[in-house]
């Protein structure tokens, strides 16, 4: 029986960890992020990862840090055939790295060599590709740059955002994963290298990439980065003179005069604003400040006397 030492962390692990115990894998090991405060009451939570560990009554590691770690050190002395990880969050030393004694592989969430870091998801939805996928690679000490075992793409819909497409990317994975271990350990597999030259980046989103550009970017764009942004953080712009986070907009096939961050139209039941280029796009739902989120219906009845036509409402 082949033994694994697996390490990963949110949802989109979960499913690949549970796979490989159906399919009778030795899981020695699960190696995950510490519990975390979650919500408004702070509860310590543990991973999604952990919680199926647990579950199968697995033994479970939970460095703050993995480098020179006694938990690092637990992994080497089990000696597994292979280390797996799927959305583990931190750098695996070599010297962890070199314990496995068939390899150590990453499942990563995109279609590398296109974003290789933390937030491959994000950036495909926000720069607006058709399509994004799963590739399965070595792990070296450069982030992401091993070479790839297995790679499988899927589309991009208009509908999808970041958490559509982690589900689906997690079965994916999960699929990929499984139709590439046996011909790994069977040493049928010959690895590709990664051409440098198409490389790009997908660094851990920052807080000021939350702040939409109506005067920039178009509506399909400003969309792009809405379901980019969603579930979390939210994208947002400052509307009204408040900050407002942006949950869901409709691009317009339509040209319009106003100028960006202008009132189109409004009714009782939608509110129409330019962005750059004579676009415009519908706003469905917003959150404002101290406020839940909601429809723009609910928005609008607490703003009768506001957002004329050609009015500024969108501030730099």
């Amino acid at each position: 029986m082949t033994s694994i030492v697996f390490m990963g962390t949110p949802q989109f692990a979960a499913p690949i960890l549970e796979s490989l115990i159906k399919e009778k894998y030795q899981v020695l090991a699960v190696v995950t992020q510490p519990d975390r405060k979650v919500g408004r009451k702070h509860v310590l939570t543990a991973s999604p990862v952990k919680q199926v560990a647990v579950a199968h009554g697995i033994e479970v590691l939970q460095p703050e840090k993995i480098g020179g770690s006694p938990e690092m050190q637990r992994v080497i002395d089990l000696q597994p055939d292979l280390i797996v990880t799927a959305a583990f969050g931190q750098f695996l030393p070599t010297k962890l790295l070199k314990a496995a004694k068939i390899g150590a592989i990453n499942v990563h969430g995109s279609l590398l060599p296109k974003y290789r870091g933390g937030a491959p998801v994000q950036y495909s939805i926000i720069n607006g590709e058709a399509e994004t996928g799963i590739t399965i690679i070595y792990m070296v000490k450069k982030m992401d740059a091993g070479d790839m075992l297995a790679q499988r793409a899927i589309p991009i819909e208009k509908t999808d955002d970041t958490g559509t497409m982690f589900e689906k990317l997690s079965v994916v994975g999960r699929d990929l994963l499984l139709e590439t271990l046996p011909k790994l350990i069977n040493g049928e597999l010959t690895a590709t290298p990664q051409a440098e030259e198409q490389v790009t980046f997908a660094p851990n989103i920052q807080p000021e990439q939350e702040e939409l550009d109506f005067f920039n970017q178009t509506a399909a764009q400003i969309d792009d980065q809405v379901r980019g942004m969603r579930p979390a953080p939210i994208a947002y712009a400052v509307l009204d003179g408040k900050r407002t986070k942006f949950w869901d907009v409709t691009p317009l096939d339509e040209t319009v005069d106003q100028a960006a961050g202008q009132v189109v139209r409004k009714t009782k039941h939608a509110l129409v604003l330019a962005a750059a280029n004579g676009t415009a796009l519908a706003i469905n739902e917003l959150q404002p400040a101290g406020k839940p989120k909601m429809t723009i219906t609910d928005f609008l009845n607490g703003a009768a006397d506001k957002f004329a036509t050609g009015e500024q409402v969108i501030n730099k």
